[in-house]
């Protein structure tokens, strides 16, 4: 094949449904294999409940958006939340049943979780992982590996100084291109989540460089921008943003009420952003958490 073809007839790639097609139609599809995907957000904005509802989504078959296959999800900074899994397991299997291969079919059981402390546990673990996937007896395949986060390894090892900034960027490449080099190699989907920083700087992105479609980010009222800077940046092949912001919706007064005060209303709107990814063009969409899982909303 020749590059001019390419402009002709793209090369076609896999990919993962988020289980909602909402969410899926904002980021051309699902979640793509061979390549890295980054959810950046604020710490209750959705990201470890969208990853669990991913994993799950995997196990569908490829008619149905999915990978028909396992997910190795490595988690770094908290309890895992396996009563979260459970509940969002149980409202697949309803809402799924059909699909699913036999009766007693759990899909908790293809979900394979490892708790991760440091970057050189991470490093070492890369091996190991790679050999998992590889020789895995599981009736479905590892086709997905979720980080969360990836952030939290560099939170406390690394300090603000030149040598350590240098050794910090080095391991970036170093285990993106371990991640990237199996999703190649097994036609993995990678998944890792990053939390943000309050950004105080007047510049516009980064250090003042504008990166991807959305030059300032916005969460909670306030001016953010991913964690780890732009060396990690140019570690992902795509970076989705999720947002969350108070709406006013009315002001209420109630006569009832002794002090005469008036009541402001407002609502939580969580946002799907694509901050940047070769496959797609600037593009977002509201959703919402229930118990169920993570939907996106239909605007009218």
């Amino acid at each position: 094949m020749r590059p001019q073809n390419l402009l002709h007839r793209p090369l076609s790639t896999q990919k993962c449904t988020l289980g909602c097609p909402i969410l899926d139609r904002c980021i051309g599809g699902g979640i793509p294999c061979n390549s890295i995907t980054e959810l950046v957000a604020e710490s209750g904005s959705g990201k470890t409940q969208l990853c669990l509802q991913l994993s799950l989504s995997a196990q569908l078959p490829t008619s149905h958006g999915g990978l028909s296959a396992s997910s190795l999800y490595l988690h770094t900074e908290f309890p895992f939340p396996f009563r979260r899994l459970r509940q969002l397991s149980t409202a697949f299997c309803n809402s799924n049943s059909a699909l699913l291969a036999s009766n007693d079919h759990n899909p908790c059981d293809h979900i394979f979780v490892r708790s991760i402390h440091s970057v050189d546990q991470l490093l070492d673990e890369m091996p190991k992982i790679e050999s998992f996937i590889k020789n895995s007896k599981s009736r479905l395949p590892v086709r997905l590996i979720v980080i969360d986060s990836i952030a939290a390894l560099f939170r406390s090892d690394f300090e603000n100084t030149l040598g350590h900034l240098k050794k910090r960027s080095s391991l970036f490449f170093k285990i993106s291109g371990k991640l990237k080099a199996m999703a190649v190699g097994f036609g993995l989907a990678v998944v890792v989540t990053n939390q943000v920083v309050d950004l105080v700087a007047p510049n516009e992105g980064i250090n003042g460089l504008r990166i991807g479609n959305l030059g300032c980010l916005y969460s909670s009222g306030r001016q953010v921008c991913p964690a780890l800077g732009l060396a990690w940046a140019n570690c992902v092949n795509s970076r989705l943003f999720l947002s969350r912001n108070e709406e006013y919706v009315s002001e209420e007064h109630q006569i009832e009420n002794d002090s005469g005060e008036d009541f402001v209303r407002r609502r939580t709107i969580r946002r799907l952003c694509v901050v940047f990814a070769p496959h797609l063009p600037d593009s977002f969409c509201e959703f919402e958490t229930t118990r169920e899982g993570v939907f996106g909303i239909q605007k009218q």
